[in-house]
């Protein structure tokens, strides 16, 4: 772990000293922190998209709760159990990077934070892609990296890290959930059709999708599968093929620029009036888009995030701060942001308590394996990916635009254990040979 010294020191008088060391002596005995050293800081390097398609419903919400939190942190105005300043004691020195430019940028910046800035940690990834690119360099140089978004569950089901850890829920419970969910509302369901990515994100999502209906109802029959290549924008050709085939339900796990340019073309074609569209990441675009989302679409959250996430005090506090600053409600970029700091903290908090001082990578990785910590979106269980993957419960939800708002009805919850595989099975492997006997309580 690499501390900063401050060059700029404060002239105060002795009674000034006097006063400030009684005020930390009565603080300290109400909630003790570690102690502090004179320009000590903890560099932590942020990573998200702040240009291209994906800067405007992804990256730049994330970036705005990282601006949110870091700074509640930094004050310890955050609600508990946050309500102690800094991470282990440690006033956060962010780095923002941009995630455009794809997987071999990103580990050429990657490097630099590690290698040049000497980040203590980094916390960062929207794209799948990227995380792929990203886990095995960051386990090499041995920083303490956090994946706060990117969603495909290869990362812990292919291989094992010490220094790698992600605090949101992967792409398997997405799909999961939106199989039971479309089951819930249409028992009888007949075909389905898939628009997904042509990337490890897109072709993760659609084969969770569809070998979980098949898994739970056998003869579903798949109409067409589309696989246009990421940030393609035009869908005129897989929209025609998709209308051609008539699929009672529509999957897509588009994201981004890609999930508003599908959205708008297939509204303007009447696309989603005819067949139900099934959007595993459209919360993103309920207050971007709230008059071109089709009437009954299912909307998923990825989680208990944004209009899905509870009604806990971290959340009254997230939510009425974010509006507040930025003018419109948090989604899901920014509850996992949100998310994967807080984790960050908790464990350093906690590494920190354990030794009495400042911890190091090793010692706040330990606190993070397996740790179960609070959220806006509730309760986070390190569950997965021998305690490196979080785990939580998966909510989707139809949409409709009444009096001028965009809103959500029918929404369903589902336990993380009957959305998820236990650990070390694979998705792939538990979808097929055990979904159907996991029962949702």
């Amino acid at each position: 772990m690499v501390c900063r010294r401050s060059t700029n020191r404060l002239k105060v008088s002795w009674h000034s000293v006097l006063v400030a060391s009684l005020l930390v002596a009565l603080i300290g005995a109400v909630n003790p922190a570690p102690a502090q050293a004179e320009g000590e800081t903890f560099s932590l390097g942020l990573v998200t998209f702040l240009s291209g398609g994906a800067a405007g419903p992804f990256g730049i919400p994330a970036r705005n709760a990282a601006e949110l939190v870091v700074e509640a942190i930094n004050a310890g105005t955050l609600p508990a159990p946050y309500n102690t300043k800094g991470v282990a004691g440690l006033t956060i020195d962010p780095t923002v990077i941009d995630e455009a430019g794809g997987g071999t940028k990103q580990v050429g910046e990657f490097r630099n934070l590690a290698q040049r800035k000497n980040v203590d940690a980094v916390i960062g990834y929207i794209s799948s892609g990227d995380c792929l690119a990203i886990a095995p360099v960051a386990e090499e140089l041995g920083v303490l990296t956090i994946f706060f978004d990117c969603g495909t569950p290869r990362i812990f089901e292919d291989s094992s890290f010490k220094y790698v850890f992600r605090t949101g829920p992967t792409s398997t419970m997405d799909n999961v959930g939106a199989a039971r969910y479309v089951l819930d509302l249409n028992p009888g369901l007949k075909s389905v059709a898939g628009i997904n990515q042509n990337y490890a994100w897109g072709q993760d999502s659609w084969n969770d999708f569809r070998d979980s209906l098949q898994a739970l109802k056998p003869g579903v029959e798949i109409k067409t599968e589309q696989f246009p290549k990421i940030y393609a924008g035009q869908y005129g050709s897989e929209i025609s093929a998709l209308m051609v085939n008539k699929p009672e339900v529509i999957h897509s796990s588009f994201w981004g620029g890609d999930m508003e340019g599908l959205v708008l073309q297939g509204a303007a074609r009447g696309l989603f009036d005819d067949h139900k569209g099934v959007f595993t990441c459209g919360e993103t675009a309920m207050f971007r888009l709230s008059d071109q989302i089709a009437e009954g679409a299912i909307i998923g959250g990825r989680g208990p995030f944004g209009v899905y996430a509870p009604d806990n005090a971290l959340n009254q506090w997230f939510r009425k701060s974010y509006i507040d600053r930025f003018g419109t409600p948090p989604t899901y970029p920014s509850y996992k942001m949100a998310q994967a700091l807080l984790g960050l903290k908790a464990a350093a908090d906690k590494a920190a308590a354990a030794k009495n001082g400042k911890p190091n990578k090793d010692e706040i990785a330990a606190a993070l394996t397996g740790l179960e910590f609070e959220a806006p979106s509730g309760t986070v269980r390190m569950a997965l990916g021998k305690g490196h993957q979080a785990v939580q419960e998966m909510v989707y939800g139809q949409y409709t635009y009444k009096n001028n708002k965009p809103e959500v009805y029918n929404v369903k919850r589902y336990p993380a254990e009957c959305v998820n595989p236990p650990d070390g099975v694979t998705s792939s492997e538990w979808i097929k040979s055990s979904l159907k006997q996991t029962m949702c309580k």
